[in-house]
């Protein structure tokens, strides 16, 4: 008993019939599940008490039901590593070795839970495993399947900038993944967005704005400068021109808000007080007007002493 007890509390009271079998009789499971202490959401795996499952519930369902050798991958399992961040698909995704996949599992799910998508894979080796509970591949091989699986290409780029930034995986670790997946879906553009992560972009706005120089032929500021104020907090530059005392800053919804408001125009006061300049523009503006933004920039750079290459 206590070994079972032990094994329901690391698998947060989900344990597969395999399991629960083994640490008591086929015939005292089945007592367990005809009285109501346990239940059974889905075949295999059985779950103590009753309520909602948790988030954590979820995923040890998941990987038990794919059965021995099943780790969670891909967003779920990154964001059981830790990736903070909101994300519009709540797949929990499974990797299973190649011809271990049972498709009929997951027909039937508990009421509230998220889709499980199993997927099978030729190639997992050691280094892109990782020992937690429930057992998930690496982060950096987490976030390379995410993105690879995301169901829109700039969710993949956030899945990966978001990542960097948090500091949960570096672009080095990224890159190798990516060497030994060549064939993983979206593989250039997770390459791109690892390159750009690499200079500093932290956000799929600061992405999108070093593409739109370079498509533009404009300079590449420096990204996430670190700088002290006037009151000595530190502050963070989303792109700067150094040599041109130029700042430019790619503002998000939440810059509406008055206490965000107030700060911004605190900072940009500070700005043209000690002599640089300050552009501002809204991640919209960004992404849906770049020539409008190029333009601008372009001419403030030149009104600094940009000269371009001719």
């Amino acid at each position: 008993m206590a070994e079972l007890e032990w094994v329901l509390f690391a698998q947060s009271n989900v344990v597969s019939w395999a399991q629960a079998s083994g640490l008591l009789t086929a015939a005292k499971v089945r007592h367990r599940v005809r009285t109501g202490r346990w239940r059974q959401v889905c075949r295999g795996v059985l779950v103590a008490g009753d309520g909602p499952l948790s988030v954590d519930q979820q995923r040890w369902v998941a990987v038990l039901a794919a059965g021995p050798g099943a780790r969670l991958a891909g967003l779920a399992a990154a964001q059981a590593g830790g990736l903070r961040g909101r994300f519009r698909d709540e797949r929990i995704d499974v990797l299973v070795a190649a011809g271990g996949h049972r498709p009929d599992l997951f027909r039937r799910l508990p009421l509230g839970m998220p889709a499980v998508k199993v997927r099978r894979t030729g190639h997992l080796p050691e280094v892109d495993c990782q020992l937690a509970r429930p057992v998930r591949t690496s982060m950096a091989r987490s976030v390379v399947d995410a993105a690879s699986w995301a169901r829109f290409p700039d969710q993949a780029q956030v899945i990966v900038a978001a990542a960097c930034q948090q500091r949960l995986t570096t672009p080095d670790e990224l890159c190798e993944v990516l060497g030994r997946l060549p064939r993983a879906p979206r593989r250039e553009l997770i390459a791109a967005t690892v390159r750009d992560a690499a200079g500093g972009a932290g956000a799929l706005s600061e992405i999108d704005f070093l593409r739109l120089c370079r498509k533009h032929r404009l300079p590449v500021p420096e990204l996430q400068q670190r700088r002290v104020d006037a009151s000595g907090r530190v502050r963070y530059r989303d792109a700067y021109w150094r040599e041109f005392g130029l700042h430019v800053e790619v503002d998000g919804g939440h810059h509406m808000e008055v206490g965000h408001c107030e700060a911004d125009m605190r900072r940009q006061n500070y700005i043209w007080t000690s002599g640089d300049r300050i552009l501002r523009f809204t991640a919209h503006q960004v992404r849906n007007h770049p020539a409008d933004v190029a333009a601008t920039l372009r001419t403030a750079l030149l009104a600094a002493g940009w000269s371009p290459a001719k």
